[in-house]
């Protein structure tokens, strides 16, 4: 009996130790996108005289956020141009957002050199990262990962394996199939 009671005890905190992993997605298509407001480049793009903003602030809209790890990156970089160069393709009720671990400065500077035309979220507390489960195992960056999620505030796609210079477009044909479908 002692013996079956210490196999359930080392599962039980295997399993506590594994849901405590901020490096797994804890999220699948058809959850909720987490409601986590947070500070934003360019808000006003997004939503009126606001300092935080959140996906729940976009219901009624498609919006595309882009977890990347860190602005002014060569990766990072590639993707958001990518991003930048398709904005105006998608259809109009689409909200483009990146996001990151980087401070407001950082993605502030990264905005104006790359001219981006959308805001990019500033979680540096990594909240949403977290509840999300996409931290880099590696340090307090965000997994290269992006998120569709539909008018009704819900996880509609997820992309877990990017490249950088394809993904804006494959997500973009994504968005336009998607439209396509109401």
């Amino acid at each position: 009996m002692s013996r079956w009671f210490l196999a359930l005890a080392v599962s039980a905190l295997a399993l506590g130790s594994l849901s405590a992993d901020d490096s797994t997605l804890k999220v699948k298509v058809g959850d909720p996108f987490p409601d986590v407001p947070l500070e934003a480049t360019q808000i006003d793009k997004v939503k009126k005289d606001a300092k935080t903003v959140s996906v729940k602030d976009l219901k009624g809209k498609v919006v595309v956020v882009f977890f990347y790890p860190k602005a002014k990156t060569p990766g990072c970089t590639v993707e958001s141009c990518g991003f930048r160069d398709v904005a105006k393709d998608f259809p109009a009720d689409v909200v483009v957002l990146g996001a990151s671990a980087d401070g407001t400065k950082l993605n502030g500077e990264f905005t104006t050199e790359q001219m981006l035309p959308y805001p990019l979220l500033c979680d540096t507390d990594l909240k949403l990262i977290k509840e999300l489960g996409i931290q880099n195992p590696k340090g307090k960056t965000a997994q290269r990962l992006t998120f569709v999620v539909g008018k009704d505030g819900k996880i509609a796609k997820i992309y877990e394996k990017v490249t950088p210079k394809d993904h804006p477009k494959e997500v973009l044909a994504f968005v336009k199939e998607l439209d396509a479908k109401k």
